[in-house]
């Protein structure tokens, strides 16, 4: 996973929550490991944004958008709602 900034970030969040091409399901990776689906971070665009520019919360820094190719457990940190996955439906 490549590390993802700012201005990625909201860029992601603008394409929506499939990945292109392929309608795969993407969700976030934190600075402290834990996992944000989609809607819990667009939710929470603007902490999140301020945490990357300050550096601050680890729980709130995205570094990385992925897909959930195929874990069927996959749940979000922040709403504690399974993430959608490619192939383990």
């Amino acid at each position: 996973m490549e590390r993802i900034t700012i201005d990625g970030f909201k860029s992601s969040l603008e394409r929506g929550a499939y990945a292109w091409p392929g309608g795969y399901p993407t969700y976030y990776v934190c600075q402290d490991g834990g996992v944000l689906s989609f809607d819990a971070a667009h939710e929470n665009k603007d902490l999140i944004c301020e945490a990357m520019k300050e550096g601050f919360e680890a729980e709130w820094i995205v570094v990385a958008q992925a897909i959930n190719w195929e874990d069927g457990n996959l749940i979000c940190d922040h709403s504690n709602k399974r993430i959608e996955s490619a192939y383990a439906e």
